[in-house]
């Protein structure tokens, strides 16, 4: 697929590989500073993947894949059988850093698979095959975003405003994000409009990475609280919603960003419609339907503070799911590489890998 040089290629990317070394971009230190951290251990890519230094469901199979490179690199001595029980222990180690997003086990199931079929006869070959089977999975997913991008872009009409929620952009995959891919490529094709980005609470993705990006990127972006949405759509500014997902069920529900099942409600009652973006990848056909999509709860502070700050009293009871099922209903369509994909979902998903 060609590809029209967007304005988010001069963006920082998520992560890298280099001469056998692994780079996240540390997001939970954007927008204020741009810095990448060399990743050494297994424990460090694990808990990098769990504090979101890196995040979005994309990005975090690809960290995992090249995290299980990390993780076995200095162990190429042991003998074959005992260099495969190694790389079958870390990928399930790397699994348990975040439930929900499919992708990572999607990526980590993959590496192990290729390792077990390859017909590598020592250690150093299989970590060889491992490279480069996380390095093809790296540039599938450029591949994934660009289809996406064109794919999604046709939706986008001259003068809308989009409403986008938490950041499915470049700094959550390999280059033109999900969600934010349409966006890119009609900004490429000199399409004008613009995008309104929810702020994303409690942890601020919307804000610290969406309005960041979109900015640097040079579309015309305006940030609002979460709970703006409504009075936006009320007033006819919002035109479109597109989101990204960690993970869709074969009956086409979504897990996403806490606070998107919100969203796709207002956009069902302001007639607006509501689109996901993903790559095939994050279609878990094995998951029947929304309710069986385990769903992360994280740490209380994320809620009890805003950054440095305590804004709750001391010994409150907190929830804190991360995520929330947006029913297929509510889903005008799944935006994906291969095409969009509309209801009814259970059948027509099928046929996407048919």
């Amino acid at each position: 697929m060609n590809h029209t040089k967007s304005s988010a290629d001069a963006l920082p990317r998520a992560m890298r590989w280099e001469k056998g070394e692994m780079y996240l971009l540390d997001q939970t230190q954007l927008p204020l500073v741009v810095v990448e951290e060399k990743q050494e251990t297994a424990q460090q890519v694990w808990e990098s993947i769990r504090m979101l230094k890196v995040r979005g469901a994309p990005a975090i199979g690809i960290a995992g894949a090249y995290g299980l490179c990390v993780a076995v690199k200095g162990k190429t001595s042991l003998a074959l059988a005992d260099f495969m029980t190694l790389v079958e222990e870390q990928a399930a180690y790397l699994d348990s850093s975040r439930p929900t997003a499919v992708n990572l086990s999607w990526g980590l199931t993959r590496m192990v698979n290729c390792a077990q079929a390859s017909n590598a006869n020592t250690a150093t070959a299989m970590y060889d095959v491992l490279v480069a089977e996380a390095e093809a999975i790296h540039q599938e997913d450029i591949q994934l975003c660009r289809g996406m991008g064109a794919n999604g872009a046709p939706l986008i009409k001259p003068g809308m405003g989009v409403l986008t929620h938490c950041n499915a952009g470049a700094l959550a995959t390999s280059e033109l994000g999900t969600a934010t891919a349409p966006m890119y490529v009609a900004q490429s094709q000199g399409v004008e409009f613009c995008v309104y980005a929810d702020e994303t609470r409690p942890l601020l993705q919307g804000a610290r990475l969406t309005s960041w990006e979109l900015q640097k990127s040079g579309i015309d972006v305006t940030l609002i609280t979460d709970n703006m949405a409504a009075h936006l759509m009320s007033q006819g500014l919002i035109d479109i919603v597109i989101v990204g997902t960690d993970r869709v069920a074969a009956n086409g529900d979504v897990a996403n960003k806490i606070g998107t099942m919100g969203v796709a409600i207002l956009a069902k009652y302001f007639n607006i419609p509501f689109y996901v973006a993903c790559p095939s990848s994050t279609i878990d056909l094995n998951t029947p339907c929304g309710g069986d999509i385990p769903i992360e709860e994280r740490e209380d502070e994320e809620v009890t503070n805003f950054g440095a700050r305590r804004t709750a009293p001391e010994g409150i009871k907190v929830r804190n799911p991360a995520f929330d099922i947006t029913p297929n209903e509510l889903v005008a369509g799944l935006i994906t590489e291969k095409k969009i994909v509309r209801a009814p979902y259970t059948e027509n998903l099928k046929n996407l890998f048919s």
